[in-house]
């Protein structure tokens, strides 16, 4: 009988497992307790052996992207160009909504990966396949912004969270007027929804409501441009 010398076999670490342990470390306890130390010690491995499939932590972070990226549902091979573009932008905002930190390593990379690339080339290629010019998608681009990937960077800075259940609602209310008096504008808007604490956006706003509304306008606008001709030469 062959006896076992290798009681607790290990998988053999090559790069997609370092990253996908590090995506899932990240999940777990966030980004900040992200090291090469931490995720050796997740992997069961000296942190000596990360460096033969990341060269630093930047190119981890590269590659953390890279994983995220690789989530976003595929094209659309049948759907025309808005629609397309849509489902693609969509399928970003889950990805990232999963990994709520990838937004921010995302934004703080420095130079695009692979995967960022091959993604931003596929939005700009459903512009051209659906006949907007080189010029108004350019813009186009610039418009959809940080939306591309399914997140945005709001105008009202984050709520602090909701009110207690047992908070005063005499001194809400009072305070609500304070606000009215000085700032009726910002309260007609606040108080013309119904608002939900876990918001980004503002107690009682629908994130995904938000999202999918500005990308609708935005989408629209670029179509009617599209049908109209519209060049930016006309600004000159």
């Amino acid at each position: 009988m062959t006896q076992q010398t290798e009681p607790a076999r290990r998988t053999p670490l090559n790069r997609d497992r370092v990253l996908r342990a590090a995506v899932a470390l990240a999940d777990r306890a966030g980004i900040e307790a992200l090291s090469m130390r931490s995720l050796a010690h997740e992997l069961n491995v000296v942190p000596m052996a990360l460096y033969k499939h990341v060269a630093n932590k930047e190119q981890l972070l590269d590659g953390m992207v890279d994983v995220i990226v690789g989530e976003i549902d595929p094209p659309a091979g049948d759907a025309d160009w808005k629609s397309a573009i849509r489902r693609r932008i969509l399928s970003a905002r889950r990805a990232l909504l999963r990994h709520p930190w990838a937004s921010r390593v995302i934004e703080s990379r420095t130079s695009p990966t692979p995967g960022v690339l091959d993604y931003l080339n596929s939005i700009i290629g459903m512009f051209r396949a659906g006949g907007l010019s080189p010029d108004l998608t350019h813009h186009a681009m610039h418009a959809l912004g940080s939306r591309v990937w399914g997140f945005t960077q709001e105008l009202f800075p984050a709520s602090p969270g909701p009110a207690p259940a047992d908070a005063d609602p005499q001194a809400l209310a009072a305070l609500l007027g304070e606000m009215a008096t000085r700032y009726p504008h910002i309260v007609e808007i606040v108080l013309a929804r119904p608002h939900d604490g876990e918001s980004v956006v503002g107690q009682g706003c629908d994130d995904q409501f938000e999202f999918e509304f500005a990308l609708d306008l935005l989408l629209d606008g670029f179509e009617r441009l599209h049908r109209q001709g519209w060049t930016s030469a006309e600004r000159f």
